[in-house]
C-alpha cells in the first residue's frame, strides 16, 4: 500500500483546531510587521482568509475550491499591482507573501499542508529584517521562530501535551543557538552586505536634501530620529563649535537653494591647528554620498574623497549603516586662495528676485568699508531686527527674501541662512549656503554623542580677502540660544514641542538614553560585524592574519567539537533507563518473587489479568498498575504527573 495513503500516516493526518490555532498564531507574529506597512485593503483581505479558515474548521464545512482560491490570488495580485504599479520590488513582494500565507493556510487540509504554510513562515521572518534590523525586530522574530518551531513539534506528536511541544522547541533552538553564535562570529565577513535590494528599499529614508526650500529643514527638525552617533577619544567640542558639514548649497533660483556634485581635489591636511579631535561615526542610511565630519576635516577615510568645497563624500550613497574615523581640527591656518571661476558663482543671483534685498545690500556696499564690515553690518541688521525663531513660519511668496527680511520677520534657520546670503553677494561678497547638523547631546550612559535629525541646521560662509572662507552663521547672530542651549531653548514658549524636548518629561529621555546606549551596541557587534571587527575580534583571542582559510578551519573544528558533544549527551539520554520502563520493571520483579514470572511473549495487559488471577489479595492495585502503564506508555497520558503517579503506585505495591 502506498505510505501517503496509510490512513495512520502523519502528512495525511487532518488539522485539528488547535493545529490551525498554533500555525495561526505564528503566522500573526511573522506577518503583523508587513501588516502595518500594508495597505489596509490587503491587510483586511489577509484578515478575511484568515477568518475564512477558521470559520470552515468551526462549522465543519467543506474548505473552497481551488479554483476559488486562484481567484482570489489574482484579485490579490491585481490590487497590488494598481497599489504599487509592479509585482517585484521589496514592498510589493513581500506583501505578496504575506497575503499568500493566508491563501495556503486556506488551502491547508493536512499537517503535511500545514508544514509548508509553516516553511513559508520561517521565509517570512528573513524578509522582516530586510526594513529594520533593530532589538525590537529581532526579538519580535526569535519568538516567531520558536512559535513556528513549537507548531511543527505539534505536527510530528499532536497527541502529546502543549507544555512537551513548547519543550522540545526550546531544546531545538537551544542546541541550534551556539552553533549559529558560531558561525556569525567565524564565518568569514564580506566587505558590504551579501545582497542587494531593490531600489525602493530606500524611499523611505530621511535625512538632508540636495535642496532647500523655506520651510524644508523645520519639518526634519520635528524628527526625533537618530542622524548618526559619535565617540570622541577625548573631550567633544564645546557646543558652539559642534558644526557637522554636509551639502554645500551653490545655485539660488530666488526661492529654492540647490547643489551639485563637486569634483575632487587632493586632500591637503590644514597646518598649524590649534585643537585635534579624533572620533568615529556611526552613520545610519540616508541614500546620499554624504559624510558628516566635524568642521575642519583633517582626514578623510578610507574609500571617501574631499569635494572643493570641503564635503566629505563617500564612493557610493550610504544605503546601510556605516563606521568610519575623522580627525578634525580648529584654529587651523586659512587657506586664503580660491579660483575666479569659484568665486564667480558664489556671487550669483536670480534676475528680478528679491529687489528689496539687493537694494538694502547695494546701500551697504555704497557706504563704503570692507567685506568684514558688511558682514558685520548684516549681522547687526539681524541681531536688531527683532526677528522670531519658529518651527512654523509663515508661507513665502515668488520673493521668498524679502518678505522673510522685512514682513514675516518669523523663519527657521533655513530662512536666516538664506537671506544672509543673498544679502553678502548682492552686496558683492562671496557667500554659499553650508547645511548639516549643529549640536548633538552626550549620552550620559555610554558618553556617546548623538545627533539628530532635530539637529538640521544651516548657515553661510562667505569668502574674506587674507581668510578664505569663514564660518557664519546667522541664525546665531540673531538667536544665540538656539547654538548655546539647543533647539528648545530657541523656541518661543509657546510653540508646541516635540516629545523628547520637553523639559518635564525628563524620565522619558532617561529611559531613551540608557535604551539608545544598548542599541549602539548592538549596532556595533551585530549589525556592524564586518571584517575589521572580525580582525579585532580574532586578534584579541591570539590569532593574527585571520584570512578565511584560517576562520573555515576553525569553524568547522569547533563545529565538530559541538557535533561530538551533543552526540555524547544524546547518547548518555538514550542509555538513561526510561522511568516508565524502569517502574515497570520493578512491578515485574515484584511479582517474579511472588512466583507470577512474565513470559517473553506476554503483552502488559495479558500479564496483570495473570498476575490478578494468581494473586488475588493484591487484585485491585496490579489491575490499577497495568492499566497505567499502558496509558502511559502506549495511550495519551505520557506526561511527568502520570509517571510520577506510576512509580509511586509501584513502590507502594506490597503483595501477600
Amino acid at each position: 500500500m502506498n505510505a501517503q495513503a496509510h490512513p495512520l500516516s502523519p502528512e495525511m493526518r487532518l488539522l485539528s483546531l488547535r493545529d490551525l490555532s498554533w500555525l495561526s498564531l505564528a503566522l500573526g507574529i511573522v506577518i503583523v510587521p508587513h501588516a502595518m506597512r500594508a495597505p489596509w485593503w490587503l491587510t483586511l483581505l489577509t484578515l478575511c482568509v484568515y477568518g475564512w479558515r477558521f470559520y470552515c474548521t468551526l462549522n465543519r464545512t467543506p474548505l473552497p475550491a481551488r479554483w476559488l482560491a486562484i481567484g482570489i490570488a489574482f484579485v490579490g495580485m491585481l490590487g497590488v499591482w494598481v497599489e504599487f504599479r509592479t509585482l517585484f520590488g521589496r514592498q510589493p513582494g513581500v506583501l505578496l507573501l504575506m497575503f499568500f500565507s493566508g491563501l495556503k493556510l486556506l488551502e491547508s487540509r493536512t499537517h503535511r499542508d500545514g508544514a509548508i504554510a509553516a516553511f513559508l513562515g520561517y521565509f517570512l521572518i528573513i524578509t522582516n529584517f530586510l526594513y529594520t534590523q533593530s532589538i525590537p525586530t529581532a526579538l519580535a522574530m526569535c519568538v516567531g521562530v520558536f512559535a513556528i518551531t513549537a507548531t511543527l513539534v505539534g505536527f510530528s506528536a499532536p497527541a502529546r501535551p502543549l507544555a512537551a511541544n513548547l519543550r522540545t522547541a526550546g531544546l531545538l533552538l537551544g542546541h541550534a543557538a551556539p552553533a549559529a553564535i558560531l558561525l556569525f562570529v567565524l564565518f568569514p565577513r564580506v566587505q558590504g552586505p551579501l545582497w542587494g535590494l531593490p531600489q525602493d528599499a530606500y524611499s523611505g529614508m530621511t535625512g538632508l536634501s540636495e535642496t532647500m526650500t523655506p520651510g524644508a529643514l523645520s519639518q526634519l527638525a520635528l524628527s526625533d530620529a537618530i542622524a548618526f552617533r559619535a565617540s570622541f577619544e577625548r573631550d567633544p567640542p564645546p557646543v558652539q563649535d559642534r558644526y557637522w558639514r554636509g551639502p554645500v548649497l551653490w545655485d539660488f533660483d530666488g526661492r529654492t537653494w540647490t547643489t551639485s556634485s563637486g569634483h575632487s581635489v587632493r586632500f591637503e591636511a590644514p597646518e598649524r591647528p590649534r585643537l585635534t579631535y579624533r572620533y568615529s561615526i556611526v552613520l545610519e542610511p540616508h541614500n546620499r554620498a554624504w559624510l558628516f565630519a566635524l568642521e575642519q576635516a583633517a582626514a578623510v577615510p578610507p574609500g571617501a574623497r574631499m569635494s572643493f568645497d570641503g564635503q566629505v563624500l563617500a564612493t557610493a550613497p550610504v544605503r546601510s549603516r556605516v563606521r568610519y574615523d575623522m580627525v578634525s581640527v580648529t584654529g587651523a591656518a586659512p587657506q586664503a586662495a580660491e579660483s575666479r571661476s569659484v568665486l564667480g558663482r558664489a556671487l550669483r543671483l536670480p534676475a528680478g528676485a528679491n529687489p528689496r534685498t539687493l537694494a538694502l545690500a547695494q546701500e551697504w556696499r555704497a557706504a563704503g568699508g570692507s567685506d568684514a564690515d558688511i558682514v558685520a553690518r548684516a549681522l547687526a541688521y539681524l541681531r536688531n531686527g527683532r526677528y522670531t525663531y519658529t518651527l512654523e513660519p509663515p508661507l513665502l511668496g515668488a520673493h521668498s527674501v524679502d518678505e522673510f527680511l522685512f514682513d514675516t520677520k518669523a523663519g527657521f534657520c533655513e530662512h536666516f541662512s538664506s537671506s544672509f546670503t543673498v544679502l553678502m553677494r548682492a552686496a558683492g561678497v562671496p557667500a554659499r549656503v553650508v547645511t548639516g547638523y549643529q549640536g548633538g547631546d552626550i549620552n550620559p550612559v555610554d558618553q556617546i554623542m548623538t545627533v539628530r535629525q532635530s539637529d538640521a541646521h544651516a548657515w553661510t560662509e562667505v569668502f574674506l580677502s587674507g581668510r578664505g572662507w569663514v564660518r557664519i552663521d546667522p541664525t546665531a547672530a540673531s538667536m544665540p540660544r538656539r547654538v548655546m542651549d539647543g533647539l528648545a531653548a530657541a523656541l518661543p514658549q509657546t510653540q508646541a514641542l516635540p516629545l523628547f524636548l520637553r523639559r518635564e518629561l525628563e524620565w522619558l529621555r532617561s529611559a531613551r538614553a540608557h535604551w539608545e546606549a544598548v542599541a549602539h551596541k548592538w549596532n556595533i557587534w551585530v549589525l556592524g560585524y564586518g571584517p575589521e571587527r572580525q580582525r579585532d575580534l580574532m586578534l584579541s583571542f591570539g590569532m593574527r592574519d585571520a584570512d578565511w582559510h584560517k576562520l573555515t578551519a576553525v569553524l568547522f573544528t569547533f563545529l565538530g567539537l559541538m557535533t561530538a558533544v551533543l552526540l555524547a549527551w544524546s547518547l548518555k539520554r538514550l542509555a538513561r533507563p526510561d522511568p516508565v520502563q524502569k517502574a515497570w520493571q520493578l512491578f515485574c520483579d515484584k511479582l517474579g518473587a511472588r512466583g507470577v514470572v512474565r513470559s517473553v511473549h506476554e503483552g502488559p495487559r495479558d500479564y496483570t489479568s495473570r498476575a490478578a488471577r494468581s494473586l488475588p489479595a493484591s487484585r485491585r492495585p496490579i489491575l490499577r498498575i497495568g492499566a497505567l502503564y499502558i496509558a502511559v506508555r502506549y495511550g495519551e497520558r505520557n506526561t511527568p504527573p502520570a509517571t510520577a503517579r506510576l512509580r509511586r503506585l509501584v513502590r507502594a505495591l506490597r503483595l501477600a
